[in-house]
């Protein structure tokens, strides 16, 4: 039973590796959302704090994501696959305009494994607001991986 008045947040990374053309794989896998990030979002909502979380970040590390995290485990910061801007805008899932989008698209330059990603609220350090792993991606020079994270409000 939905009570009215009651806001729902859903969110979940989807995980493209593609080797040009080619899809090597793709995921969708719900997100951790972080206790630090609980605490962020609510002070958007009064303007306790201020800004917004636009950047995206890869790791390496298999470790289980945990609502403790406040850090990727191991961030990858290699040119090409470092924590950057992400593309924002608003999409529709149920009603206009209410999902938040953050796309962006990392080429690697040399052969790595990326298995976690997480969403932040600046270009470094930060407050993290979800994180989750996924199943490796081996990537080689001038693979891509594009990571689309959706936050849905209902």
């Amino acid at each position: 039973m939905k009570l009215k008045g009651q806001l729902k947040v859903r969110g979940y990374f989807r995980i493209r590796h593609l080797r040009g053309d080619k899809v090597l794989s793709e995921e969708v896998i719900d997100n951790t959302v972080t206790t630090a990030g609980k605490a962020e979002v609510a002070g958007l909502i009064n303007e306790a704090t201020s800004g917004g979380f636009k950047w995206i970040a890869v790791g390496s590390s298999s470790t289980s994501a945990s609502s403790g995290d406040t850090t990727l485990a191991t961030e990858i910061t290699a040119a090409g696959m470092a924590r950057a801007s992400a593309t924002c805008t608003r999409v529709t899932t149920d009603d206009s305009n209410d999902t938040a989008q953050l796309v962006k698209t990392f080429t690697a330059t040399t052969t790595q494994t990326v298995q976690e990603a997480g969403i932040f609220d600046s270009s470094s350090g930060g407050v993290m607001l979800a994180r989750q792993t996924f199943t490796a991606k081996n990537m080689e020079a001038s693979d891509t991986l594009a990571v689309t994270y959706k936050i849905d409000v209902d």
